[in-house]
Order: C-alpha cells, then sequence, then structure tokens
C-alpha cells in the first residue's frame, strides 16, 4: 500500500528515542522529510544519526533540534527551523515523557502544574505553532497526530498524572479536529498500551520500589491484561501512527485509536 507521504514533511516531538523516534524512523522509510526534537542536544544528534544510519536516507531528510516542549518559544523556533529547512510542513506528531508515578497524597500542586504543562500545554502550544505551516500545505496533505496513553480511557493504578493530563489531550484534539476538519487538516490521537520501551522499564521500576513486586511479575501483568497477552513493540506502534498521518488516512479524524494489543476493555 502507497501511503502517499514521499516528499512530505513532518515535525516529530520528544523523538530521541522510543515512540518518537520510532514514528519518525517510519516516515523516512516512507519518503517523508524529519524534523526531530528533544531538549538535550548529544541525545537528538545521536537519535539522526540512528536514523540515517538505519534508514540510509539522505542526511539532509533528518534535521535535529533542541527544543524543550516546555517552552513556547523554542517551541516556535523549532517550527521556524523546521519550515526554513524543508519548505514547508505537512505532518505534526505532537509527543513528551510521561510524568512521575504516584498517588494523590504523593503528588503535590507544582507536580500537577509540571504534568499539565509536560502533557497538555505542550501539546496545545505546538499545534498553535504549526498550524500556519499546516495550512498552507491542507490542500495537498496535511495531519495532526497526537501521542497520549491508554490511561486517557481507562485511568492506570498510581498514574494520577499522565490519567488527567492525557485526558485533557483528547477534549482538545476532539476539539481541534471539529474545527480543522472543513480545511481538510485531520486531527487524531493515538494511545499507546503496555510498549517496550525505556519509558515503560522506568515506570516498571517505579512501581517496584513502591510495591515490592518483582519487574518480571509487573511486567507480565501488563502482558496478561491484554487480549494478545504480550507487550507491544515499537514498530507495531509507530505503523499503526503512520497510517493515521498518511494520505490513506485523509477521511479519519476526531478519532482516539487505542494501540494496546486489547488491553482496553471498553466497548467504545
Amino acid at each position: 500500500m502507497d501511503l502517499g507521504l514521499k516528499g512530505k514533511s513532518a515535525f516529530v516531538a520528544g523523538s530521541s528515542s522510543g515512540l518518537g523516534r520510532a514514528i519518525a524512523k517510519e516516515l523516512i522509510m516512507e519518503g517523508c522529510r524529519v524534523a526531530i526534537c528533544s531538549r538535550g542536544k548529544d541525545r537528538i544528534e545521536a537519535a539522526a544519526s540512528w536514523l540515517i544510519s538505519q534508514t540510509g536516507c539522505e542526511p539532509d531528510r533528518v534535521l535535529p533540534l533542541v527544543c524543550d516542549v516546555t517552552d513556547e518559544s523554542e517551541i516556535k523556533k523549532a517550527m521556524e527551523d523546521t519550515v526554513s529547512k524543508f519548505g514547508s510542513l505537512n505532518l505534526l506528531v505532537t509527543n513528551s515523557g510521561g510524568p512521575p508515578t504516584g498517588q494523590i497524597d504523593d503528588l503535590d500542586a507544582e507536580m500537577w502544574r509540571s504534568a499539565i504543562e509536560l502533557n497538555l500545554m505542550s501539546t496545545i502550544n505546538l499545534c498553535r505553532a504549526a498550524l500556519p505551516a499546516l495550512r498552507k500545505t491542507s490542500d495537498d496533505h496535511a495531519s495532526i497526530l497526537m501521542i497520549t496513553s491508554l490511561s486517557a480511557k481507562q485511568p492506570v493504578p498510581s498514574l494520577y498524572l499522565s490519567n488527567v493530563s492525557r485526558a485533557g489531550v483528547q477534549g482538545f484534539s476532539k476539539s481541534l479536529s471539529e474545527q480543522l476538519g472543513v480545511e481538510g487538516i485531520t486531527v487524531n490521537t493515538i494511545l499507546p498500551g503496555y510498549t517496550k520501551t525505556d519509558r515503560l522499564t522506568h515506570l516498571s521500576e517505579s512501581i517496584h520500589e513502591q510495591t515490592g513486586k518483582s519487574i518480571g511479575e509487573i511486567e507480565a501483568g501488563w502482558a496478561a491484561s491484554s487480549a494478545l497477552k504480550r507487550i507491544g513493540t515499537e514498530e507495531e506502534f509507530a505503523a499503526a501512527a503512520t497510517f493515521l498521518l498518511s494520505t490513506r488516512a485523509r477521511f479519519i479524524t476526531g478519532i482516539a485509536l487505542v494501540v494496546d494489543g486489547g488491553a482496553v476493555k471498553s466497548l467504545l
């Protein structure tokens, strides 16, 4: 299947590793030019080198940018640099790290503010900064995809901060899809389940410290919660994300696609 992405330009936030980097790789393999960003210069340059070596693409098709997605001015600069380099912007993937674990008594007001800034406000500001460029390419193809979490549909114990902030992203996405639909820009969210990433490793370590359960036991429980009885891979998640960003999905907007092997049990 030709996804119609050859020659398109993309910005993928939070892409020095994990799901963001996996999406960047898939987009490059489909023929996109991709800007990737992270807070650390060394990490994002290493990610760029990895992407080039893994895909065999020309080095000028990958643009590594240093950008803290909680800083609005840095977001604006990153978008300007992307459009300056590629001449246009067709695809935006919003993404950021997950907030700390904890129960209600563990979390003070500042931790709540930080989580909202990290997951919700970063998504809003990335979209605001990208929209002028996306609107210019909407006749060709323009799409926004927001990475959230299955916790937005089915809250996860000890993930108060993620449960709440990710749900906010869902509300923003649905609202934005209604506004931008008439302009031909699709807006969707993709909700990863338990997927083998560094983030999942850190989460299992945190739960181990809080509960005393072994990491193997924790991961086995996650696997057992899904219909497929296993943890997902970055590549499986990235394939679904790339389809939603593609021209083949241009009649799909306002949805929340759960990529979790059947872990969420709700009917809708």
